[in-house]
């Protein structure tokens, strides 16, 4: 499945699957083919997406201390962080939110 998240006040948001899954359960939604984020609830899903990019950073910073700490090289953080994978959809609900538009899904 993909997920292309529109909203008429930006341009479409096109993911995977696993991707969109992932964000939605981080903004307490289950994953749908289908769905809604209405303007009014736009700031508490931004700032849950962004407490867990901060969660992700913060247990990459430790990871690599506790290597360095035991003197070994640090992990490698993932290819694709998930500031990354987040920032197109915070981006559109960021605008959405300002327009006074929704965001949806599978429709």
């Amino acid at each position: 499945m993909i997920y292309k998240f529109k909203s008429k006040a930006a341009g479409d948001v096109i993911m995977t699957a696993p991707v969109g899954d992932r964000l939605l359960g981080l903004m307490g939604r289950e994953p749908a083919p289908r769905g809604i984020f209405l303007p009014e609830h736009m700031p508490g899903l931004i700032e849950a997406l962004e407490a867990a990019i901060r969660g992700e950073e913060q247990a990459v910073r430790e990871a690599a201390a506790l290597a360095a700490q035991e003197g070994r090289p640090a992990p490698r953080p993932p290819e694709v962080s998930l500031r990354q994978r987040a920032w197109p959809l915070i981006d559109m609900m960021q605008r959405a939110r300002s327009a006074d538009r929704d965001i949806v899904w599978g429709v």
